[in-house]
């Protein structure tokens, strides 16, 4: 090739180096670079398909294309495959070649579509970067049947050029992407973090994650008596809070993410969920990404989003999907602390107030009946009249320390001081209920998880006494250093777990509830005609026992 050529292909690979250097635009890059090629070679027409080859889609840039070809819009430009479209999917294309006869261009003729303006042959070269494919550069001149090995080496260098700027654009339009999904991770993450009810956490928690991602649907699922529950739905910008729930093998891609302790991604399924999860709510998908919800590497649920579209989380790198998983579950665990101080501090209030109560009003009332009584005794017989006020005042002192001794107990159960089972045995006895106790372990338990105790065995209790047919009560306390256990199990008439799968009674929730404020969980078992057992377990942590102890 003489000195010349050699010069203008220098020339030229530096203007067009230039162009594609100039924006990270990838559709004005690839007009201008067009128009730049065509500007330095002096070739008439050009065109760039862009090929994607996970959907097969084909789209086109052009410049100063022929009325023949820019018909309808350029419809024969997007329309079916040609010959080196189809030879480039097949990775049969590698180099810059001529093409003979174009199928397009020929197309454009016998059907009369208008003027090719000469356009008869085009030469095509593959666009890729390394292992990376992109699509095909073509050009063409008015007349030009051939063309010769020097054109063919400077588009094949052209053309690495250009697919080397087009994996830079896609490489930083990724990491733009990226830099974006992570600053709604911070809005996410500052909302939930925001939020100070933990029964409401599960409900703003997928309505913060739905609206933030524009995502289309997600569910939170809990673990729990040994099934996926799930607690709150977000669709199509609504919000329902549930409690349903279903076996831990029966959830799909979620039971799966929830054994394996990983993310699972469907792409393009076009699935319809599997019949536990139809019944609890979740619509047919096309595309889906459960993930696990971690305490210290343990799975406790799985935060599965879901759309009708196919390829909605391709791009979503599995560290950041890791993160919101665990962002979420540690809000959680904080919300949990939150809630541990503030019960501590309600519980030493009412602790407060039945000291102040017991030894200051407690104490004048009865010194105001004693009074009553003594003076009654000297008057007796004397002044009928002064005697029947003062038996009065003694009756309504003796009334009142009753109600201030109820009020006393309702703020600081009585007989908590002397253990926990002590008080329940009590209560069951103030009911009519005949209570054995058993206690495994000695070790004290802070004040917060005996007060959730004292209260899931009223709550259980009461359940006996309404509907299990039975005045025996079996109550026993598991103590170990790691958590502590109250089982209350009766030998009444039962019920059909069937018949109250997913649906849980006030009770039920309030006694799960007081366990899961303090990290813990609660499990309900019964059969028809077999007892009914009601088992709570709560860890127990260092920290907990640190601020019982301020």
């Amino acid at each position: 090739m003489s000195a010349e050529i050699r010069a203008y292909e220098l020339v030229a690979l530096k203007e067009i180096a230039e162009t594609l250097n100039s924006t990270n635009d990838m559709e004005e890059m690839l007009k201008d670079v067009l128009a730049k090629l065509l500007q330095v070679t002096g070739f008439t027409t050009g065109w760039i398909f862009m090929i994607d080859h996970h959907n097969e889609d084909l789209s086109v840039t052009t410049h100063h294309l022929p009325e023949g070809l820019r018909a309808n819009n350029q419809a024969l430009m997007c329309g079916s495959a040609c010959w080196c479209v189809e030879r480039f999917k097949q990775n049969k294309l590698e180099q810059a070649v001529n093409i003979i006869e174009c199928s397009r261009i020929t197309y454009a003729v016998n059907n009369e579509l208008g003027d090719t303006e000469g356009v008869s042959h085009h030469a095509t070269v593959p666009l890729h970067a390394g292992s990376d494919r992109f699509g095909l550069l073509n050009v063409a001149e008015s007349g030009k049947v051939k063309f010769s090995e020097e054109e063919l080496a400077l588009l094949q260098a052209v053309a690495y050029q250009i697919g080397t700027a087009i994996k830079r654009i896609r490489l930083y339009q990724v990491q733009e992407k990226h830099a974006l999904h992570y600053a709604k991770l911070g809005d996410v993450i500052q909302k939930i973090n925001a939020i100070q009810d933990i029964n409401n956490l599960p409900l703003q928690a997928v309505r913060y994650i739905g609206d933030t991602f524009n995502w289309q649907h997600v569910s939170l699922f809990m673990y729990e008596q040994e099934q996926l529950s799930l607690r709150a739905h977000y669709t199509d910008k609504c919000v329902k809070k549930e409690w349903l729930s279903m076996e831990i093998d029966q959830g799909g891609t979620v039971s799966t993410a929830f054994r394996e302790n990983r993310i699972v991604t469907l792409s393009d399924c076009h699935q319809v969920p599997s019949s536990s999860l139809t019944s609890i709510g979740i619509p047919p998908f096309s595309s889906a990404v459960a993930i696990p919800l971690r305490i210290r590497s343990k799975p406790i649920g799985v935060l599965f989003i879901s759309s009708q579209l196919g390829r909605q989380f391709d791009d979503y790198l599995e560290d950041f999907l890791y993160s919101l998983g665990d962002h979420f579950t540690l809000s959680v665990e904080n919300l949990r602390v939150y809630e541990q101080r503030r019960e501590l501090a309600r519980m030493e209030e009412r602790n407060r107030m039945a000291r102040d109560l017991h030894d200051s009003v407690i104490q004048k009332i009865f010194s105001l009946s004693f009074l009553a009584k003594g003076a009654e005794t000297v008057l007796a017989g004397k002044e009928p009249i002064v005697e029947r006020s003062l038996q009065e005042i003694r009756q309504l002192s003796q009334e009142t320390l009753k109600e201030m001794r109820t009020l006393i107990w309702q703020l600081r159960p009585a007989g908590l001081e002397h253990g926990l089972l002590t008080a329940l045995k009590q209560y069951g006895k103030n009911m009519g209920l005949t209570v054995f106790e058993q206690v495994e372990g000695v070790r004290e338990l802070p004040r917060a998880i005996e007060e959730a105790f004292w209260r899931i065995g009223q709550e259980a209790m009461n359940n006996v006494k309404k509907h299990a047919e039975t005045n025996v009560v079996y109550v026993r306390l598991i103590k170990t250093e790691q958590a502590a256990s109250i089982e209350i199990k009766d030998q009444g008439i039962g019920f059909s777990p069937e018949k109250r799968k997913g649906k849980l009674t006030m009770g039920m929730l309030t006694m799960r509830e007081r366990a899961e404020t303090l990290g813990g969980e609660l499990s309900i078992k019964s059969a028809k005609g077999r007892p009914t057992v009601v088992k709570a377990t709560i860890p127990v942590a260092t920290d907990m026992e640190m601020w019982n102890e301020e």
